[in-house]
């Protein structure tokens, strides 16, 4: 079974699927070894790796690459977090034949405007029109060359402030125009907006959530509203940072490396995450 099946499979089974956010092939493998389902091709993470904002200063070929180095390194499948989509129709076009024809599982979409912001920064969360966005997922729809490539589209309205009845059309919309499952997108910091949009979504697709402002959610609640997955965009960036800066910091402070070596991992873990004993003569 091809990645694209997978990850379809996955979202229309019946168990509910987490998935969690990678910058680099060395973070997609370590959650692989965790065992979680699938792999969020993170933009917030991509760009972090590069010291950019995630606000589309990196250009369509670098997330590629980026998501190429993940997808090699693993076998789960990979949902590519594609931002707006780097540009007009023609834009996302290119995008579905270069995602699918290096093997990516599928791709999120978002309703912005190009270029975005991120969801949670400060500034303002400007929106493309639903007609405009419709013509792009129609035409991401059209420009498979399997209809096993997953293809979803993130609906920002609640993060834009534009209430729980725009994001219902928004939704049903992007739904009718070939999404194969929506994310709907919230910055409260509890899963009331989520609640209230489940209580009237008629569940022609699967709902995906990233509840990185409502942490306490259990996995339980989110899928007794019908919730289908969550996606963990960015704990394993935030605790690469927050790791290397108290090791830096302490190794700067010290006459001996000797001082961490109890908190970092061994050569060992290196070598087993490179996959060193199925290399010939290292």
């Amino acid at each position: 079974m091809n990645k694209s099946k997978t990850l379809r499979k996955l979202l229309a089974g019946p168990e509910f699927v987490r998935i969690i956010g990678a910058h680099d092939g060395l973070s997609a493998r370590l959650i692989e070894d965790a065992g979680f389902d699938a792999i969020w091709a993170s933009s917030l993470g991509i760009s972090a790796v590069h010291a950019l904002p995630d606000a589309d200063i990196l250009t369509m070929t670098q997330y590629l690459q980026a998501t190429d180095i993940m997808n090699a390194a693993v076998r789960l499948p990979i949902l590519a977090d594609c931002n707006a989509g780097f540009g007009n129709v023609n834009n996302i076009v290119h995008l579905i034949h270069e995602y699918e024809r290096h093997g990516i599982a599928g791709v999120c979409i978002e309703d912005k405007v190009f270029p975005k912001t991120n969801s949670l920064s400060r500034g303002n969360q400007l929106l493309i029109s639903t007609n405009e966005f419709v013509d792009k997922l129609r035409h991401a729809r059209l420009s498979r060359s399997s209809r096993d490539f997953v293809l979803v589209a993130r609906v920002e309205a609640l993060i834009a402030d534009l209430g729980l009845d725009e994001a219902l059309e928004r939704a049903l919309a992007y739904t009718g125009a070939g999404a194969d499952a929506i994310v709907i997108h919230s910055k409260a910091t509890g899963p009331e907006e989520v609640k209230q949009f489940m209580s009237r979504w008629p569940g022609h697709v699967p709902v995906i959530v990233i509840p990185t402002m409502y942490p306490n959610v259990e996995v339980q609640e989110l899928r007794s509203l019908g919730v289908q997955a969550a996606i963990y965009a960015n704990q394993g960036l935030r605790v690469s940072i927050r790791g290397m800066k108290q090791v830096f910091t302490k190794l700067y402070s010290s006459t001996s490396p000797a001082c961490v070596e109890n908190e970092i991992a061994t050569l060992e873990e290196v070598f087993q995450l490179q996959r060193v004993n199925d290399w010939i003569n290292i």
